[in-house]
């Protein structure tokens, strides 16, 4: 139930599993969320972490599938500015279809069921909700699921676990909750694959369960219109469900996305192309942001010729 204090997620059994090389290279993403405008070089970075370029190379490498220099081209000013105004047509052609239309994430079909009135006056009374702690390419992550959808990812590590499911539990705090990693498991697959690859590209279709305002709903459905690899500013996400004065309230509504990553709001960044905030951590936003593109364009890490980049 909620009140159980000892929670375990299972680290898969082969030595390199991307969250291992997630958790060193952390540090290293902090390095380069702090001098984001300067885009340090290879050099800098993995003296920053203390490993010599060739370590640090082969280590992010085996993470991302591309060279650092490769990733942080995705990561700069210019290419987020370039986001910015190329995709805003793509979300005005997202009107034209509906935003309830399912959005279409690789080979996943994701749609954002709300909870019944009832549901909602009664904080979730009746639900049952199984969730599970994983590793994946981003870290330690809390999934929870019922029988109709997902209705939770957050990021952790193991030191914040419990203030984790408390925070899933408090958005639907007279929900039932029980540990089930086996039940679990197959979602954090389905949605993370790992960080050099595309998730499970077996054809999926995932209900997204959500408690939220109207107004709150309408900006997480419209941030599912937002393509992978893309990047939308507040103002657009305001324009976007037809509120353009909104943007502080929709700034609001994406920190209190209950559903990381599955609904993007680390594709959310400021005017100016400049990253803002991210609930889970700033260095994980870098971290997705840059994945998603490299993934977007095909690369891999022999795709590009080295001396090309930056």
């Amino acid at each position: 139930m909620a009140g159980e204090k000892h929670h375990q997620y299972r680290d898969p059994p082969h030595r390199d599993h991307p969250h291992r090389d997630y958790q060193r290279i952390e540090q290293a993403l902090h390095y380069v969320g702090v001098h984001y405008k300067s885009q340090p070089d290879l050099a800098e970075i993995a003296a920053s972490v203390n490993l010599s370029e060739a370590h640090f190379q082969r280590l992010f490498k085996r993470w991302a599938g591309v060279s650092p220099k490769q990733f942080l081209q995705y990561l700069t000013l210019n290419h987020a500015r370039q986001c910015l105004q190329a995709d805003m047509s793509v979300l005005d052609a997202a009107l034209d279809s509906g935003l309830s239309a399912p959005a279409r994430l690789n080979e996943l079909f994701l749609r954002l069921e709300a909870i019944t009135p009832l549901e909602y006056k009664q904080a979730g009374e009746g639900i049952e909700i199984q969730y599970g702690f994983h590793l994946s390419a981003f870290g330690c992550c809390l999934i929870g699921v019922t029988d109709r959808g997902v209705t939770g990812i957050a990021f952790c590590d193991e030191a914040n676990q419990e203030t984790t499911l408390a925070d899933m539990i408090s958005r639907l705090p007279r929900a039932s909750y029980s540990q089930n990693q086996d039940v679990t498991a197959p979602y954090c697959e389905m949605i993370f694959g790992n960080a050099a690859s595309a998730p499970n590209s077996k054809s999926s279709s995932l209900s997204l369960l959500v408690r939220g305002t109207p107004f709150q709903l309408k900006v997480w459905e419209a941030l599912l219109r937002v393509a992978k690899g893309s990047r939308v500013s507040y103002r657009q996400l305001a324009e976007l469900i037809g509120q353009p004065t909104a943007s502080r309230a929709v700034g609001t509504a994406v920190g209190r996305n209950p559903i990381a990553v599955l609904i993007p709001c680390h594709r959310v960044i400021r005017e100016d192309g400049l990253l803002g905030g991210y609930h889970w951590g700033l260095e994980r936003k870098l971290a997705l942001l840059g994945v998603e593109s490299v993934q977007k364009l095909g690369l891999t890490a022999d795709s590009h010729n080295e001396n090309s980049v930056l």
